[in-house]
């Protein structure tokens, strides 16, 4: 059975992040899709132990749509730096701290590269976006942008990693963008993209 995807279901983005949720709602509404996130209906956020960007993006989907009664979806994303063997990778928000400050996360992995004295400085994001309906049924699409680290971080646009992000064939980081130029080719506007397509193509 394929999940029934169309202009005016309302979802839950499995998500307490603002930022993400944020970015998720800007790609859904041209569909005519409308969101709520787990945070503002007050649903536990679920222990993401999933060793994929795909597995946690299920548990977080699955624990949501459950929760709601509602269609889900839900994306789990990351940098991973080539050097640093895909590091921080599933763990990203955990190398924020406590505090969810990236701008120490980012000091973390220039300091995690400068110890490994290399050059190499290719990274990639990832983007598993996960749909699910409260009985379960699910689908995963996942996107990937490549680029470098940079440093130090610039721009004060878009959230995490971005301000030390540099895009394969961009002069400016992610955090330098414009969000809507952002959002055409990131690693979540690329999952996005399979998903749409999937139901509106």
């Amino acid at each position: 059975m394929t999940i029934s995807l169309k202009a005016g279901t309302k979802i839950v983005v499995a998500s307490h992040n603002q930022g993400k949720v944020r970015e998720i709602n800007a790609l859904i509404e041209p569909h005519g899709l409308s969101a709520i996130s787990a945070g503002d209906l007050g649903l536990p956020e679920p222990v993401e132990d999933g060793e994929t960007f795909a597995a946690n993006a299920l548990i977080k989907a699955r624990a949501a749509a459950k929760a709601s009664g509602m269609l889900s979806l839900s994306d789990d994303s990351g940098l991973a730096v080539d050097a640093l063997g895909g590091d921080p990778g599933i763990y990203s928000a955990r190398w924020a701290g406590e505090n969810k400050d990236f701008g120490l996360a980012m000091r973390n992995v220039e300091e995690a590269l400068q110890a490994k004295n290399t050059t190499n400085r290719s990274a990639h994001f990832v983007c598993a976006l996960c749909l699910c309906t409260p009985d379960g049924e699910h689908e995963i699409h996942e996107g990937r942008v490549d680029g470098q680290m940079i440093w130090p971080p610039r721009g004060e646009n878009g959230f995490g990693y971005d301000p030390a992000f540099l895009p394969d064939g961009y002069d400016i980081t992610f955090g330098e963008m414009d969000p809507d130029a952002k959002h055409k080719i990131s690693h979540r506007a690329r999952a996005f993209a399979m998903l749409m397509d999937r139901h509106f193509g």
